[in-house]
């Protein structure tokens, strides 16, 4: 499935700017491409930057590389659920309580790195088998509906959106 064929009631709006950062792509074609290139990207972070923060308050490197972890994991359970039929309202997640609890800074790149691959290589191996029928599918995610399509693209998104950021606000130097 290519991202330009999700529809409006797939996805909440707030997700619009991460589904559109990654342009016309197809699902598993992204989630395998980002399997390649996100693991060099975290790779070419300084070491000293790795618990680096640009301002106080804001999270570390290690941090936002953590809740990209912790964000896939959820919309992967949440593809899953949808993608089963299960019409069981799904809450949403505290994203900050997360990353507060995630112990990112006793995590290094080389960690990262490994759960990353875990991650996305699990999420790729359900998408793939996913039918066009499975991945119109939709359920309740956060009070809002969400097709198994969205959660996917979201994923990948979601992911570039955070490169960017660490590219533009944390590694400008």
């Amino acid at each position: 499935m290519k991202s330009s064929e999700l529809k409006k009631e797939d996805y909440h709006p707030f997700y619009q700017p991460y589904i559109a950062t990654l342009g016309d792509v197809e699902l598993v074609e992204m989630l395998r491409r980002q399997l390649e290139n996100f693991p060099l990207f975290i790779s070419s972070i300084p070491k000293d930057k790795f618990h680096y923060t640009y301002s106080e308050g804001k999270w570390t490197v290690a941090q936002v590389l953590v809740h990209v972890l912790d964000t896939e994991r959820v919309f992967q359970y949440r593809a899953l659920r949808f993608a089963r039929n299960d019409k069981t309202p799904l809450p949403g997640f505290d994203q900050d309580k997360f990353v507060m609890e995630s112990d990112a800074e006793n995590w290094n790149q080389q960690e990262v790195i490994e759960n990353y691959r875990t991650i996305r290589k699990s999420t790729i191996a359900l998408f793939e088998k996913f039918s066009e029928k499975t991945l119109k599918r939709a359920g309740i995610a956060s009070d809002s509906p969400m097709s198994v399509a969205a959660l996917g693209f979201i994923c990948c998104g979601h992911q570039k959106h955070h490169r960017n950021v660490l590219r533009e606000r944390y590694l400008k130097d």
